[in-house]
């Protein structure tokens, strides 16, 4: 019996063989008919997105304001949350934003509404240097209404503005700079941790958390911090001027009360943003220039994701060649 399965030419085992080959073949073709089937399905799905999206760009193309001038109103640029590249306080944003601001004709005047806690000083730089040359080139002016913080890089765009209005109990301030981290060296030698770290360069690694910190590399550091606060406190005493009230503290770091602030001469008065625009102003009627994300960038965004999840996922699933 035994014999009689192992001989290759037994027409049984022929044909056991080659069933089980066919079965194969039908199974591998059935799996790539699927395969190319779901991915005709997805780029149908994914064109019609993409035709939605380019319809809802054009309909609602630059997102503030339309194409002709608009009547006479306060045009408001919201910087909130962290000042970050990629945040909705990103240069790129506000910047993009306060050109169409300036733009519109029908806009007396600009206020930025701030509520931030700071972030990156080059971020703040790029949106201050655009709010100068933007007030210099229209003649409009810019007014800053502070809500619950403006502090560090924010302080540093609001200094830009011709006059900053804060409410009473506001946190203003924080002219400082800072880089921070930490150092876990002293918990490794306790561990009995090495660290093996290969650079190119003596100081390559000098900010590596896992690695000691010598002199010359933390002096290096601060004199970075120095620098940049050197700017900070430059910026803010040219947007200031005579009315800043220079105390050994001004430029510590420290944040004071929105009333405090006023009382040093880092704000103008106290007053919201239906204030400013009514009383200031004289324009009540409000538009909201802030750029957010909209449906159509949403879309994209889910549009490029999906490609890349269902290439892999072609991947996963193609029948393999054996």
């Amino acid at each position: 019996m035994s014999e009689h399965h192992a001989n290759p030419e037994n027409p049984s085992h022929k044909t056991v063989w080659e069933r089980d080959t066919l079965e194969r073949l039908a199974f591998a073709t059935l799996a790539e008919q699927r395969a190319s089937r779901r991915w005709r399905i997805f780029f149908r799905f994914a064109w019609l997105a993409l035709i939605i999206v380019l319809l809802w760009t054009g309909a609602h193309k630059g997102g503030m304001g339309g194409a002709s001038p608009s009547q006479p109103h306060t045009a408001v640029v919201a910087i909130k949350g962290e000042i970050a590249d990629g945040a909705d306080a990103s240069a790129e944003w506000v910047v993009t934003a306060l050109r169409a601001a300036f733009e519109d004709e029908g806009s007396q005047a600009i206020v930025l509404q701030i509520n931030s806690p700071g972030g990156s000083p080059v971020q703040a730089g790029i949106i201050n240097d655009e709010i100068r040359r933007l007030k210099e080139k229209h003649k409009k002016p810019v007014y800053a209404v502070v809500e619950e913080s403006c502090a560090s890089a924010a302080y540093y765009i609001a200094v830009a503005a011709d006059e900053i209005y804060v409410d009473k109990a506001s946190i203003v301030g924080s002219i400082g700079v800072l880089m921070d981290g930490f150092g876990f060296t002293g918990l490794m030698d306790k561990l009995g941790v090495e660290r093996r770290l290969m650079t190119a360069g003596v100081n390559k690694g000098f900010l590596d958390p896992f690695s000691p910190q010598t002199k010359n590399q933390r002096a290096h550091a601060q004199t970075l911090l120095d620098q940049i606060h050197q700017q900070f406190i430059q910026v803010v005493r040219e947007g200031r001027g005579k009315r800043l009230k220079e105390t050994p503290e001004l430029f510590s770091g420290l944040f004071w009360s929105g009333e405090q602030a006023v009382d040093l001469g880092l704000a103008d008065g106290l007053g919201n943003l239906d204030y400013v625009a009514r009383e200031i102003v004289k324009a009540e009627d409000i538009i909201d220039y802030t750029r957010h994300e909209n449906v159509a960038e949403r879309l994209a965004k889910r549009f490029g994701a999906a490609i890349g999840e269902g290439a892999v996922h072609a991947l996963q699933t193609m029948p393999a060649v054996r």
